[in-house]
Protein backbone atom coordinates (compact mmCIF):
# COMPACT_ATOMS: atom_id res chain seq x y z
CA UNK A 1 0.00 0.00 0.00
CA UNK A 2 1.22 3.12 -1.32
CA UNK A 3 1.49 6.67 1.58
CA UNK A 4 -1.23 8.05 -0.19
CA UNK A 5 -3.07 4.97 -0.21
CA UNK A 6 -2.36 4.79 3.61
CA UNK A 7 -3.44 7.87 4.57
CA UNK A 8 -6.61 7.54 2.81
CA UNK A 9 -7.56 4.59 4.57
CA UNK A 10 -6.89 6.27 7.94
CA UNK A 11 -8.76 9.15 7.17
CA UNK A 12 -11.77 7.17 6.62
CA UNK A 13 -11.72 4.83 9.47
CA UNK A 14 -13.48 6.32 12.47
CA UNK A 15 -14.37 9.31 10.56
CA UNK A 16 -16.98 11.12 12.67
CA UNK A 17 -18.57 12.44 8.94
CA UNK A 18 -18.21 8.95 7.37
CA UNK A 19 -20.11 6.99 9.95
CA UNK A 20 -22.64 9.76 11.00
CA UNK A 21 -23.53 9.65 6.77
CA UNK A 22 -23.24 5.68 7.40
CA UNK A 23 -25.40 5.24 10.01
CA UNK A 24 -27.99 8.17 8.57
CA UNK A 25 -28.67 5.46 5.58
CA UNK A 26 -30.58 3.29 8.06
CA UNK A 27 -32.98 6.56 9.06
CA UNK A 28 -33.58 6.55 5.02
CA UNK A 29 -34.09 3.04 4.04
CA UNK A 30 -36.38 1.84 7.32
CA UNK A 31 -38.84 3.92 5.94
CA UNK A 32 -39.62 0.77 3.35
CA UNK A 33 -39.31 -2.03 5.99
CA UNK A 34 -42.18 -0.25 8.27
CA UNK A 35 -44.36 1.71 5.38
CA UNK A 36 -44.48 -0.71 2.59
CA UNK A 37 -43.49 -4.20 4.19
CA UNK A 38 -45.19 -4.18 7.48
CA UNK A 39 -48.41 -1.22 7.69
CA UNK A 40 -49.85 0.69 4.79
CA UNK A 41 -49.08 -1.48 2.06
CA UNK A 42 -50.22 -4.61 2.93
CA UNK A 43 -53.41 -3.04 4.37
CA UNK A 44 -53.99 -1.32 0.87
CA UNK A 45 -53.01 -4.23 -0.95
CA UNK A 46 -56.06 -6.61 0.85
CA UNK A 47 -58.55 -3.44 0.38
CA UNK A 48 -57.76 -3.21 -3.25
CA UNK A 49 -57.73 -7.02 -4.24
CA UNK A 50 -61.65 -6.91 -1.95
CA UNK A 51 -64.14 -7.19 -3.89
CA UNK A 52 -67.22 -6.31 -1.35
CA UNK A 53 -68.55 -7.08 1.93
CA UNK A 54 -71.10 -9.29 2.79
CA UNK A 55 -73.66 -10.01 5.52
CA UNK A 56 -72.90 -12.70 7.66
CA UNK A 57 -75.09 -13.48 11.04
CA UNK A 58 -72.96 -15.19 14.49
CA UNK A 59 -75.64 -16.89 16.38
CA UNK A 60 -72.89 -16.58 19.64
CA UNK A 61 -73.38 -13.03 19.47
CA UNK A 62 -76.93 -12.40 17.64
CA UNK A 63 -74.85 -9.77 15.56
CA UNK A 64 -74.26 -9.29 11.52
CA UNK A 65 -70.93 -8.69 10.65
CA UNK A 66 -69.45 -8.16 7.36
CA UNK A 67 -67.06 -10.15 5.81
CA UNK A 68 -64.77 -8.97 2.70
CA UNK A 69 -64.97 -10.76 -0.52
CA UNK A 70 -61.93 -11.13 -2.38
CA UNK A 71 -60.77 -10.71 -6.00
CA UNK A 72 -58.80 -13.77 -7.56
CA UNK A 73 -55.90 -12.94 -9.54
CA UNK A 74 -55.46 -14.86 -12.58
CA UNK A 75 -51.97 -16.14 -13.82
CA UNK A 76 -51.57 -17.97 -16.86
CA UNK A 77 -55.26 -18.81 -16.82
CA UNK A 78 -55.22 -20.22 -13.21
CA UNK A 79 -57.36 -18.07 -10.49
CA UNK A 80 -55.09 -17.61 -7.15
CA UNK A 81 -56.12 -15.85 -3.58
CA UNK A 82 -54.34 -12.59 -3.51
CA UNK A 83 -52.84 -13.34 -0.47
CA UNK A 84 -51.52 -16.39 -1.98
CA UNK A 85 -50.31 -14.01 -4.81
CA UNK A 86 -48.30 -11.12 -2.22
CA UNK A 87 -46.68 -14.19 -0.36
CA UNK A 88 -45.51 -15.45 -3.52
CA UNK A 89 -44.36 -12.49 -4.79
CA UNK A 90 -42.11 -12.21 -1.16
CA UNK A 91 -40.53 -15.59 -2.08
CA UNK A 92 -39.62 -14.15 -6.02
CA UNK A 93 -38.07 -10.88 -4.37
CA UNK A 94 -36.08 -12.80 -1.89
CA UNK A 95 -34.98 -15.73 -4.11
CA UNK A 96 -33.69 -12.76 -6.93
CA UNK A 97 -31.46 -11.04 -3.55
CA UNK A 98 -30.22 -14.58 -2.41
CA UNK A 99 -29.07 -15.30 -6.14
CA UNK A 100 -27.65 -11.65 -6.71
CA UNK A 101 -25.56 -11.11 -3.00
CA UNK A 102 -23.10 -13.36 -3.56
CA UNK A 103 -22.24 -12.56 -6.91
CA UNK A 104 -22.41 -8.61 -6.62
CA UNK A 105 -20.51 -8.44 -3.15
CA UNK A 106 -17.37 -10.53 -5.01
CA UNK A 107 -17.97 -8.08 -8.06
CA UNK A 108 -17.71 -4.60 -6.11
CA UNK A 109 -14.87 -5.86 -3.96
CA UNK A 110 -13.00 -6.99 -6.68
CA UNK A 111 -13.33 -3.60 -8.77
CA UNK A 112 -13.77 -1.04 -6.03
CA UNK A 113 -17.63 0.00 -6.37
CA UNK A 114 -19.34 -0.60 -3.77
CA UNK A 115 -21.08 2.68 -3.13
CA UNK A 116 -22.03 2.37 -6.80
CA UNK A 117 -24.02 -1.01 -6.01
CA UNK A 118 -25.24 0.37 -2.96
CA UNK A 119 -26.69 3.93 -4.88
CA UNK A 120 -28.45 1.42 -7.24
CA UNK A 121 -30.45 -0.53 -5.19
CA UNK A 122 -31.12 2.35 -3.06
CA UNK A 123 -32.59 4.61 -6.22
CA UNK A 124 -34.21 1.01 -7.47
CA UNK A 125 -36.08 0.46 -4.03
CA UNK A 126 -36.96 4.49 -3.64
CA UNK A 127 -38.66 4.46 -7.28
CA UNK A 128 -40.01 1.34 -6.75
CA UNK A 129 -41.88 2.45 -3.82
CA UNK A 130 -42.77 5.42 -6.03
CA UNK A 131 -44.09 3.33 -8.25
CA UNK A 132 -46.46 1.93 -6.05
CA UNK A 133 -48.59 4.93 -5.99
CA UNK A 134 -49.92 4.01 -9.57
CA UNK A 135 -50.96 0.58 -8.32
CA UNK A 136 -54.73 2.18 -8.03
CA UNK A 137 -57.64 -1.02 -8.89
CA UNK A 138 -57.53 -4.44 -9.86
CA UNK A 139 -57.05 -3.34 -13.45
CA UNK A 140 -53.32 -2.82 -12.60
CA UNK A 141 -52.75 -5.43 -9.57
CA UNK A 142 -49.77 -6.97 -11.59
CA UNK A 143 -47.79 -3.41 -11.57
CA UNK A 144 -48.35 -3.20 -8.05
CA UNK A 145 -46.65 -6.57 -7.26
CA UNK A 146 -44.07 -6.37 -10.08
CA UNK A 147 -42.80 -2.56 -7.69
CA UNK A 148 -43.41 -4.71 -4.42
CA UNK A 149 -40.90 -7.06 -5.84
CA UNK A 150 -38.53 -4.80 -7.09
CA UNK A 151 -38.55 -2.56 -3.55
CA UNK A 152 -37.72 -5.82 -1.78
CA UNK A 153 -35.03 -6.52 -4.10
CA UNK A 154 -33.45 -2.84 -3.51
CA UNK A 155 -33.87 -2.27 -0.04
CA UNK A 156 -32.56 -5.99 0.64
CA UNK A 157 -30.08 -5.77 -2.21
CA UNK A 158 -28.75 -2.62 -1.03
CA UNK A 159 -28.35 -3.79 2.40
CA UNK A 160 -25.81 -6.19 1.20
CA UNK A 161 -23.38 -3.39 0.24
CA UNK A 162 -24.22 -0.82 3.34
CA UNK A 163 -23.23 -3.53 6.01
CA UNK A 164 -20.26 -4.47 4.18
CA UNK A 165 -19.06 -1.02 4.73
CA UNK A 166 -18.96 -1.50 8.57
CA UNK A 167 -15.28 -2.92 8.97
CA UNK A 168 -13.87 -0.20 5.74
CA UNK A 169 -15.55 2.67 7.76
CA UNK A 170 -14.72 2.07 11.85
CA UNK A 171 -12.33 -0.03 14.06
CA UNK A 172 -13.79 -3.16 15.89
CA UNK A 173 -13.86 -1.24 18.61
CA UNK A 174 -16.16 1.48 16.91
CA UNK A 175 -18.55 -1.01 15.15
CA UNK A 176 -21.13 -2.29 17.41
CA UNK A 177 -21.98 1.57 18.94
CA UNK A 178 -22.05 2.58 15.34
CA UNK A 179 -24.33 -0.61 14.19
CA UNK A 180 -26.77 0.41 17.01
CA UNK A 181 -26.73 4.32 16.15
CA UNK A 182 -27.76 3.04 12.68
CA UNK A 183 -30.38 0.98 14.15
CA UNK A 184 -31.98 4.35 16.33
CA UNK A 185 -31.70 6.30 13.52
CA UNK A 186 -33.58 3.78 11.40
CA UNK A 187 -36.24 3.00 14.07
CA UNK A 188 -36.77 7.19 14.62
CA UNK A 189 -36.79 7.85 10.91
CA UNK A 190 -39.60 4.84 9.98
CA UNK A 191 -42.03 5.58 13.30
CA UNK A 192 -41.82 9.69 11.95
CA UNK A 193 -42.80 8.77 8.95
CA UNK A 194 -45.79 6.04 9.54
CA UNK A 195 -47.10 8.44 11.73
CA UNK A 196 -47.05 11.83 8.88
CA UNK A 197 -48.84 8.90 6.49
CA UNK A 198 -51.19 8.16 9.50
CA UNK A 199 -52.08 11.91 9.90
CA UNK A 200 -52.80 11.95 6.10
CA UNK A 201 -54.78 9.36 5.61
CA UNK A 202 -56.81 9.21 8.92
CA UNK A 203 -57.08 12.65 9.65
CA UNK A 204 -56.90 14.96 6.17
CA UNK A 205 -58.87 11.99 4.41
CA UNK A 206 -62.59 13.08 4.80
CA UNK A 207 -64.22 10.04 2.35
CA UNK A 208 -62.73 6.43 1.53
CA UNK A 209 -61.75 7.76 -1.88
CA UNK A 210 -59.40 10.52 -0.15
CA UNK A 211 -58.02 7.88 2.47
CA UNK A 212 -56.84 5.85 -0.72
CA UNK A 213 -55.29 8.86 -2.77
CA UNK A 214 -53.35 9.74 0.52
CA UNK A 215 -52.31 6.21 0.76
CA UNK A 216 -51.18 6.33 -2.58
CA UNK A 217 -49.22 9.67 -1.58
CA UNK A 218 -47.67 7.64 1.09
CA UNK A 219 -45.94 5.69 -1.35
CA UNK A 220 -44.84 8.44 -3.05
CA UNK A 221 -43.28 10.26 0.20
CA UNK A 222 -41.53 6.53 1.50
CA UNK A 223 -39.93 6.68 -1.60
CA UNK A 224 -38.71 10.40 -1.60
CA UNK A 225 -37.45 9.81 1.44
CA UNK A 226 -35.60 6.98 0.78
CA UNK A 227 -33.99 8.74 -2.03
CA UNK A 228 -33.74 11.98 -0.82
CA UNK A 229 -32.24 11.45 2.51
CA UNK A 230 -30.13 8.94 1.22
CA UNK A 231 -28.17 11.73 -0.41
CA UNK A 232 -26.46 12.83 3.05
CA UNK A 233 -24.62 9.04 2.77
CA UNK A 234 -24.03 9.32 -0.73
CA UNK A 235 -22.14 12.23 -0.49
CA UNK A 236 -20.00 11.80 2.32
CA UNK A 237 -19.50 7.68 2.33
CA UNK A 238 -16.34 6.81 0.27
CA UNK A 239 -16.09 4.89 -3.25
CA UNK A 240 -14.09 1.79 -1.09
CA UNK A 241 -13.35 -1.35 -1.87
CA UNK A 242 -10.48 -4.01 -2.58
CA UNK A 243 -9.79 -3.24 -6.15
CA UNK A 244 -7.84 -6.07 -8.03
CA UNK A 245 -5.59 -5.83 -10.60
CA UNK A 246 -7.11 -8.45 -13.06
CA UNK A 247 -9.80 -6.11 -14.60
CA UNK A 248 -11.52 -6.58 -18.05
CA UNK A 249 -9.87 -4.49 -20.78
CA UNK A 250 -12.70 -1.64 -20.47
CA UNK A 251 -15.31 -2.08 -18.12
CA UNK A 252 -18.79 -1.82 -20.75
CA UNK A 253 -21.46 -3.32 -18.88
CA UNK A 254 -21.29 -1.56 -15.49
CA UNK A 255 -20.06 1.95 -17.54
CA UNK A 256 -22.44 2.94 -19.63
CA UNK A 257 -20.61 5.21 -21.32
CA UNK A 258 -17.79 3.19 -22.83
CA UNK A 259 -20.96 1.17 -24.47
CA UNK A 260 -20.84 3.76 -26.97
CA UNK A 261 -16.54 3.06 -27.77
CA UNK A 262 -15.26 1.17 -30.66
CA UNK A 263 -12.40 0.39 -28.09
CA UNK A 264 -10.06 -0.12 -30.90
CA UNK A 265 -7.17 0.01 -28.51
CA UNK A 266 -8.09 -2.90 -26.76
CA UNK A 267 -9.29 -4.87 -30.51
CA UNK A 268 -12.70 -3.64 -30.94
CA UNK A 269 -16.52 -3.88 -29.02
CA UNK A 270 -16.94 -7.44 -29.49
CA UNK A 271 -13.59 -8.42 -28.18
CA UNK A 272 -13.76 -6.10 -25.16
CA UNK A 273 -17.52 -7.00 -24.82
CA UNK A 274 -16.48 -10.87 -24.61
CA UNK A 275 -13.53 -10.14 -21.82
CA UNK A 276 -16.16 -8.68 -20.02
CA UNK A 277 -18.50 -11.50 -20.24
CA UNK A 278 -16.11 -13.91 -19.62
CA UNK A 279 -14.87 -11.55 -16.15
CA UNK A 280 -18.44 -11.53 -14.86
CA UNK A 281 -18.92 -15.55 -15.43
CA UNK A 282 -15.47 -15.86 -13.51
CA UNK A 283 -16.75 -13.65 -10.72
CA UNK A 284 -19.97 -15.74 -10.23
CA UNK A 285 -18.50 -18.97 -10.30
CA UNK A 286 -16.02 -18.09 -7.62
CA UNK A 287 -18.40 -16.39 -5.60
CA UNK A 288 -20.79 -19.20 -5.46
CA UNK A 289 -17.61 -21.46 -4.91
CA UNK A 290 -16.56 -19.83 -1.87
CA UNK A 291 -20.24 -19.73 -0.37
CA UNK A 292 -20.06 -23.47 -0.48
CA UNK A 293 -16.82 -23.65 0.59
CA UNK A 294 -17.69 -21.72 3.62
CA UNK A 295 -21.12 -23.91 3.84
CA UNK A 296 -18.78 -27.51 4.07
CA UNK A 297 -16.66 -25.76 6.71
CA UNK A 298 -19.48 -24.19 9.08
CA UNK A 299 -21.40 -27.83 9.00
CA UNK A 300 -18.30 -29.74 9.63
CA UNK A 301 -18.62 -28.44 13.26
CA UNK A 302 -21.04 -30.39 15.40
CA UNK A 303 -22.44 -27.34 17.01
CA UNK A 304 -22.84 -24.77 14.27
CA UNK A 305 -24.04 -27.68 12.49
CA UNK A 306 -26.93 -27.76 14.98
CA UNK A 307 -27.72 -24.04 15.55
CA UNK A 308 -27.83 -23.02 11.79
CA UNK A 309 -30.14 -25.92 10.99
CA UNK A 310 -32.20 -24.90 14.16
CA UNK A 311 -31.61 -21.03 13.09
CA UNK A 312 -32.28 -22.13 9.13
CA UNK A 313 -36.14 -23.86 10.46
CA UNK A 314 -37.04 -21.57 12.87
CA UNK A 315 -36.42 -18.50 10.82
CA UNK A 316 -38.95 -19.80 8.48
CA UNK A 317 -41.54 -19.61 10.68
CA UNK A 318 -40.21 -16.06 12.51
CA UNK A 319 -39.43 -14.24 9.08
CA UNK A 320 -42.62 -15.56 7.54
CA UNK A 321 -45.03 -14.34 10.29
CA UNK A 322 -43.70 -10.64 10.52
CA UNK A 323 -43.77 -10.33 6.80
CA UNK A 324 -47.37 -10.97 6.48
CA UNK A 325 -49.04 -10.54 9.71
CA UNK A 326 -50.27 -7.42 8.66
CA UNK A 327 -52.54 -9.26 6.13
CA UNK A 328 -53.33 -11.80 8.77
CA UNK A 329 -54.78 -9.15 10.65
CA UNK A 330 -56.94 -7.48 7.91
CA UNK A 331 -57.89 -10.59 5.70
CA UNK A 332 -58.41 -12.88 8.93
CA UNK A 333 -60.02 -10.76 10.92
CA UNK A 334 -60.85 -7.65 9.27
CA UNK A 335 -59.47 -5.61 11.49
CA UNK A 336 -59.62 -1.65 11.21
CA UNK A 337 -56.84 0.17 9.59
CA UNK A 338 -55.68 2.24 12.07
CA UNK A 339 -55.90 -0.81 15.09
CA UNK A 340 -53.67 -2.61 12.76
CA UNK A 341 -51.02 0.12 12.01
CA UNK A 342 -51.09 1.02 15.87
CA UNK A 343 -50.30 -2.96 17.05
CA UNK A 344 -47.85 -2.96 14.62
CA UNK A 345 -46.30 0.28 15.84
CA UNK A 346 -46.18 -1.27 19.37
CA UNK A 347 -44.70 -4.88 18.42
CA UNK A 348 -41.82 -2.85 17.11
CA UNK A 349 -41.49 -0.91 20.50
CA UNK A 350 -41.75 -4.40 22.22
CA UNK A 351 -39.45 -5.94 20.44
CA UNK A 352 -36.74 -3.55 21.94
CA UNK A 353 -37.77 -4.69 24.91
CA UNK A 354 -37.87 -7.99 24.27
CA UNK A 355 -34.45 -8.20 23.24
CA UNK A 356 -33.44 -6.13 26.32
CA UNK A 357 -35.13 -8.30 29.11
CA UNK A 358 -33.98 -11.77 26.99
CA UNK A 359 -30.15 -10.67 26.62
CA UNK A 360 -30.42 -10.50 30.44
CA UNK A 361 -31.96 -13.95 31.21
CA UNK A 362 -29.35 -15.62 29.38
CA UNK A 363 -27.20 -14.29 31.42
CA UNK A 364 -28.39 -16.22 34.09
CA UNK A 365 -29.78 -19.28 32.10
CA UNK A 366 -27.47 -19.19 29.31
CA UNK A 367 -28.48 -18.41 25.41
CA UNK A 368 -29.36 -22.07 24.23
CA UNK A 369 -32.24 -22.29 27.18
CA UNK A 370 -33.75 -18.70 25.92
CA UNK A 371 -34.11 -19.14 22.44
CA UNK A 372 -35.59 -22.47 23.35
CA UNK A 373 -38.06 -20.43 25.50
CA UNK A 374 -38.81 -17.74 22.92
CA UNK A 375 -38.87 -20.61 20.27
CA UNK A 376 -42.02 -22.17 22.70
CA UNK A 377 -43.45 -18.79 22.77
CA UNK A 378 -43.44 -18.58 19.22
CA UNK A 379 -45.30 -21.84 18.67
CA UNK A 380 -48.02 -20.63 21.29
CA UNK A 381 -48.87 -17.76 19.08
CA UNK A 382 -49.07 -20.05 15.82
CA UNK A 383 -51.52 -22.15 17.85
CA UNK A 384 -53.11 -19.06 19.00
CA UNK A 385 -53.32 -17.60 15.77
CA UNK A 386 -54.85 -20.75 14.27
CA UNK A 387 -57.73 -21.14 16.77
CA UNK A 388 -58.92 -17.48 16.18
CA UNK A 389 -62.09 -17.18 14.97
CA UNK A 390 -63.55 -13.45 13.73
CA UNK A 391 -67.01 -14.80 15.00
CA UNK A 392 -65.67 -14.56 18.57
CA UNK A 393 -66.78 -10.82 20.00
CA UNK A 394 -63.30 -10.25 21.67
CA UNK A 395 -61.08 -11.89 18.82
CA UNK A 396 -59.67 -8.37 18.58
CA UNK A 397 -58.65 -8.90 22.54
CA UNK A 398 -57.01 -12.31 21.23
CA UNK A 399 -55.02 -10.68 18.24
CA UNK A 400 -53.57 -8.40 20.53
CA UNK A 401 -52.37 -10.57 23.01
CA UNK A 402 -50.61 -12.90 20.01
CA UNK A 403 -49.14 -9.63 19.21
CA UNK A 404 -47.75 -9.13 22.27
CA UNK A 405 -46.54 -12.53 22.36
CA UNK A 406 -44.70 -11.68 19.03
CA UNK A 407 -42.90 -8.53 19.98
CA UNK A 408 -41.76 -9.84 22.75
CA UNK A 409 -40.28 -12.54 21.22
CA UNK A 410 -39.17 -11.08 17.63
CA UNK A 411 -36.43 -9.09 19.17
CA UNK A 412 -34.95 -11.51 21.61
CA UNK A 413 -35.09 -14.72 19.00
CA UNK A 414 -33.08 -12.17 16.76
CA UNK A 415 -30.88 -10.89 19.22
CA UNK A 416 -30.34 -13.79 20.70
CA UNK A 417 -29.66 -15.55 17.34
CA UNK A 418 -26.42 -13.16 16.07
CA UNK A 419 -24.83 -13.73 19.35
CA UNK A 420 -25.23 -16.82 20.21
CA UNK A 421 -23.85 -17.64 16.12
CA UNK A 422 -21.32 -15.37 16.82
CA UNK A 423 -19.57 -17.71 20.03
CA UNK A 424 -20.07 -20.69 17.89
CA UNK A 425 -18.22 -19.33 15.06
CA UNK A 426 -14.20 -20.90 14.65
CA UNK A 427 -11.36 -18.28 15.78
CA UNK A 428 -8.48 -17.27 13.38
CA UNK A 429 -9.68 -18.84 10.54
CA UNK A 430 -11.67 -16.73 8.22
CA UNK A 431 -12.74 -13.30 7.68
CA UNK A 432 -16.27 -13.20 10.09
CA UNK A 433 -17.90 -10.95 7.57
CA UNK A 434 -18.02 -14.08 5.54
CA UNK A 435 -19.18 -16.21 7.96
CA UNK A 436 -21.85 -13.77 8.06
CA UNK A 437 -22.30 -13.31 4.85
CA UNK A 438 -23.73 -16.97 4.69
CA UNK A 439 -25.74 -16.29 7.93
CA UNK A 440 -27.46 -14.01 5.58
CA UNK A 441 -28.34 -16.07 2.94
CA UNK A 442 -29.18 -19.06 5.14
CA UNK A 443 -31.87 -16.71 6.34
CA UNK A 444 -33.17 -15.95 3.29
CA UNK A 445 -33.21 -18.95 1.81
CA UNK A 446 -35.65 -19.63 5.23
CA UNK A 447 -37.80 -16.67 4.37
CA UNK A 448 -38.05 -18.46 0.33
CA UNK A 449 -39.45 -21.44 2.12
CA UNK A 450 -41.06 -20.52 4.58
CA UNK A 451 -43.27 -17.28 2.38
CA UNK A 452 -43.64 -20.13 -0.46
CA UNK A 453 -45.33 -22.57 2.11
CA UNK A 454 -47.52 -19.81 3.41
CA UNK A 455 -48.87 -18.67 0.32
CA UNK A 456 -49.62 -22.11 -1.05
CA UNK A 457 -51.85 -22.63 2.38
CA UNK A 458 -53.59 -19.58 1.60
CA UNK A 459 -54.45 -21.03 -2.05
CA UNK A 460 -55.36 -24.49 -0.53
CA UNK A 461 -57.45 -23.69 2.62
CA UNK A 462 -58.46 -20.15 1.52
CA UNK A 463 -57.17 -19.05 4.69
CA UNK A 464 -54.58 -18.03 6.87
CA UNK A 465 -55.08 -19.74 9.59
CA UNK A 466 -53.68 -23.38 8.50
CA UNK A 467 -50.87 -21.03 7.06
CA UNK A 468 -49.91 -19.85 11.22
CA UNK A 469 -50.37 -23.55 11.91
CA UNK A 470 -47.72 -24.63 9.05
CA UNK A 471 -45.47 -22.55 10.49
CA UNK A 472 -44.96 -23.42 14.19
CA UNK A 473 -44.10 -27.58 12.74
CA UNK A 474 -41.05 -25.41 11.62
CA UNK A 475 -40.69 -23.97 14.99
CA UNK A 476 -40.71 -27.68 16.54
CA UNK A 477 -37.99 -28.65 14.68
CA UNK A 478 -36.37 -25.98 15.21
CA UNK A 479 -36.70 -26.25 19.12
CA UNK A 480 -35.67 -29.79 18.48
CA UNK A 481 -32.46 -29.14 16.80
CA UNK A 482 -31.20 -26.04 19.34
CA UNK A 483 -31.13 -28.84 22.29
CA UNK A 484 -28.24 -30.48 20.80
CA UNK A 485 -25.88 -27.66 20.56
CA UNK A 486 -23.21 -27.50 23.40
CA UNK A 487 -22.82 -24.02 24.43
CA UNK A 488 -20.94 -23.81 27.51
CA UNK A 489 -22.00 -20.46 29.85
CA UNK A 490 -19.64 -17.79 30.13
CA UNK A 491 -20.34 -15.63 32.69
CA UNK A 492 -18.46 -12.70 30.88
CA UNK A 493 -19.16 -13.22 27.52
CA UNK A 494 -22.14 -15.26 27.55
CA UNK A 495 -24.64 -12.22 26.61
CA UNK A 496 -23.68 -9.45 24.02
Amino acid sequence: MSETELTQSQSIKNNPKIMKAWAFYDWANSVYSLVITSTIFPIYFSIITTSHAKKEFVAETGKWIEVPVRNLITIFGKAYQPDAVYGYSLTLSFFIVVLLSPFLSSLADTIGNKKSFLQFFAYLGATSCMGLAMFTSMNNVFLGILFSITASVGFWGSLVFYNSFLPDIATQDKQDALSAKGYVYGYIGSVILVVICLLLIKILAKTDEQALIYTRLSFLITGAWWFGFSQYTFKYLPQFGNVKDKLPKDLVLLNYKNIFNKHEAHGGFVEVLKDNVSFYIDIARQSFKELFKVGNILFQDKNLKFFLSSFFFYSVGMQTIFLMATLFGKSEINMEQDKLILTLLLIQIEAIIGAIFFSRLSRKIGNKNVISITIVLWIVACLSAYYLNKENPNVEYQFYGIAAIIGLVMGGLQAMSRSTYSKLLPEDSMDNTTYFSFYDVLEKLAIILGTFIFATMIEHYHNMRFSALSMSIFFAIGLILIRFVNLKIIKDKDVL
